[in-house]
Formats: C-alpha cells, sequence, structure tokens
C-alpha cells in the first residue's frame, strides 16, 4: 500500500465513485463517500453490460449478486426492420468460461448491489452532503463540505459525473461535454417468451433493441437522430415511443412490445452526450475517473465499464507504488488508450447511424472494439 495515501475522499457516489470505495478498503485506506442524493439512488431504465463488466464485477466481487438480481445473456441476433433475421452475433465467454458473456440489469438495482457492498466494506458514507471547497498542497486536501465540518485527506477521488464540478475547478480549460445529435428512448417491459438473449432491429437511421434484465423482465432502447437537443413531457413519452416504433419498424416482434408500453413501463427518453478530456487527469492530491474525464454514448455498452475498471486499476495503482505522483502518473497512462478507445469508437458508431453510412465500417468499428475490450486492463 502507498505510504502517502492512508485516509481517502471519493467525491460522487455513481458506479466509479462506490467501486473505488470498495477497491481500496480492501488495502485497509480510510475511505470517506461523499453523494449529494441524500437517497442515494440511480434513476433510468436498464443497463447493457458487456463482458469486461462482467470481468470487473468479479474483481469487486459482486458476480454473484448481478447473475442472482439481473439477467447473463450470450450472442445478439440482428434483424431487419421487417424481422427479416440478419446475423447471429457470439459474445464470447472471455470473463471466464462459467460467466456469461453479456447481461444486462436495472440501473436502479445495480446501485442497489453496490452501495451494500461500499457498506459493508466499513467505509464511511455521508449523504445529502458534498464539498464547498478543496484546498490542495504537495502533502494532501483539506475539505470544507457544505455542512461547514472540515476534513483532511491524502487523496480526494472526483467521480462526480459528466457535469462535474471538481472538473470545471481543477481543470478550467478541458473540453465541455458535446451533444452527440443522437438521443436514445428507454422503457422496461414483460420479458417476451422467445427472448434467450439481446435482440435488436436495425433500420436506416432507428435502432431499436431488447435485452432481457431478469426472468421476467426485458430493457427495450430505440436510438433516434435528433440535430437539437429535445426534451419531452414525461406524460407525453410513452404514446410518442409507442408511435415511433409503431411507424418504423414493421416486425411483429417490435409491434407486439411497442403495444405493451403504458406509464407503468419507466419510459424515459436522453440525449446523448460526450467528452474526453485530454491528459492530465490529476492534479497534486486530486484525481478524476469515470464520467468526469470520459463520458460516452451508449454504443458499445462499455460507459459504466471504464468508469468502474478506472476505480480498479487506481486502487491497483496505489497499491503498488510508495509515491502518490508516480501511482497516479501510472493510472492515467494504463486508462488513456483503452478509454479513448470506448469513446471515440462510441462516436463514429453514432456517426454512422446519422449518416446511413458504411455498415461495414460499422460493423468492423464493433468487431475491433470488442477485441480491444477484451484485452487486460
Amino acid at each position: 500500500m502507498s505510504n502517502s495515501v492512508n485516509k481517502v475522499l471519493i467525491v460522487g457516489g455513481g458506479f466509479s465513485g462506490m467501486s473505488a470505495a470498495i477497491q481500496l478498503r480492501k488495502l485497509n485506506i480510510e475511505t470517506h463517500l461523499v453523494e449529494l442524493d441524500p437517497e442515494w439512488q440511480a434513476d433510468g431504465a436498464g443497463i447493457s453490460i458487456g463482458g469486461a463488466t462482467l470481468r470487473a464485477f468479479k474483481t469487486l466481487g459482486m458476480l454473484d449478486e448481478f447473475l442472482e438480481q439481473g439477467s447473463g445473456v450470450n450472442g445478439l441476433d440482428v434483424y431487419a426492420p421487417n424481422g427479416h433475421h440478419l446475423q447471429h452475433i457470439p459474445t464470447p465467454r472471455f470473463a471466464g468460461p462459467e460467466i456469461p458473456g453479456a447481461g444486462a440489469i436495472m440501473r436502479p438495482v445495480l446501485a442497489r448491489i453496490l452501495a451494500q457492498k461500499v457498506r459493508e466494506s466499513g467505509t464511511q458514507v455521508r449523504l445529502g452532503q458534498t464539498y464547498q471547497q478543496l484546498d490542495m498542497d504537495a502533502e494532501g486536501v483539506t475539505v470544507t463540505f457544505t455542512d461547514n465540518s472540515k476534513d483532511r485527506f491524502d487523496l480526494v477521488i472526483a467521480a462526480d459525473g459528466l457535469h462535474s464540478k471538481t472538473r470545471d475547478w481543477l481543470l478550467p480549460d478541458a473540453p465541455k461535454p458535446c451533444y452527440s445529435g443522437q438521443g436514445v428512448w428507454r422503457a422496461v417491459l414483460p420479458r417476451p417468451e422467445d427472448c434467450a438473449g439481446t435482440m435488436m432491429w436495425v433500420g436506416e437511421h432507428l435502432k431499436a433493441g431488447i435485452n432481457p434484465m431478469s426472468k421476467d423482465q426485458v430493457y427495450l432502447f430505440l436510438t433516434v437522430n435528433s440535430k437539437e437537443r429535445q426534451r419531452f413531457d414525461p406524460a407525453e413519452e410513452p404514446a410518442i415511443l409507442k408511435q415511433l416504433l409503431l411507424e418504423h419498424f414493421t416486425a411483429p416482434a417490435v409491434h407486439a412490445l411497442a403495444e405493451q408500453i403504458n406509464q407503468d413501463a419507466k419510459v424515459m427518453y436522453r440525449p446523448l452526450d460526450g467528452q474526453l478530456v485530454p491528459l492530465p487527469w490529476y492534479k497534486e492530491r486530486v484525481v478524476l475517473i469515470g464520467d468526469t474525464v470520459h463520458a460516452t454514448t451508449p454504443h458499445l455498452a462499455s460507459g459504466a465499464c471504464i468508469g468502474i475498471e478506472d476505480a480498479i486499476v487506481l486502487a491497483e495503482e496505489l497499491d503498488q507504488h510508495t509515491e502518490v505522483e508516480s501511482a497516479l502518473q501510472a493510472f492515467q497512462t494504463r486508462r488513456w488508450e483503452r478509454c479513448r478507445m470506448v469513446v471515440e469508437n462510441s462516436g463514429r458508431l453514432g456517426e454512422i447511424e446519422i449518416e446511413g453510412g458504411d455498415k461495414m465500417e460499422h460493423a468492423g468499428i464493433m468487431r475491433d472494439s470488442l477485441t480491444a475490450l477484451m484485452q487486460p486492463i
């Protein structure tokens, strides 16, 4: 363990921040986590999980809980808008021969699993609070919290997301989040009897799919193009999603799904943003991880994955170095290329979909990205 890091503050209780807490406690580092949401809840419908994420769950020690409360699947079946089957794409079991190649789970369920692990780890959690001020020096950070209390930490890990105030303070010249030109509709529906794995219907500009999240539920998604950021009245969102599916897809399976959309389907729409902050990702004793520095669109189902991996790698490097500077430098060196690949390749996949571009290029990027994600972190 690093001789210079005995007490750490994590800002943000999302997937990346919680993963960092779990891993740091394994090193017997005194860990504090501050989360602004007093309920510590994750919103949203489902989240698709790739093999690299399952491998990360295994490292965190929560794979069994995921498989029990979520769903593991193998393979993706791709269809034309009329339902004609185009291809079956296998998902390699590179996380282990006994572990499925992919999966999905409700976001709030995944958040509860991680939160329970955090509490079991002995992390000191403060909800409904954040910090007012960070005062850095060469040996640590003095933190003033929103309740006016103060504490001293050897390291602050900022995992406060896409709209991070810590990033804006630490790296004021960093690029801001950028709208991608696409948005995604999501809903939770009953699982069709014939749904054994991920199913996707790919049109000229719209892409719909379902992913099993449990024995009786699926996560439905629909990616749409829009030059401007769109917002909708939540009360009208179920009807809008239903109409989009019925208008753009003639496959009977899609129509059957559309007919089940109602006010209980947890329908929501979100514009898709991306961001890649150039190195460095740290300054003195404050380091940035997760969406704070590499927010990605969901085309590779790897946004949560690379944030969780950040936490794992950061803990490893803190354990292997006696100096904080060398640990943080090693952390960002290990993470840069992999995170850059995910953000830029996801962005390019979206561009191809918006342009109605080369399907071979799209397939090649998917294949190459999966190959890269299979590599050890």
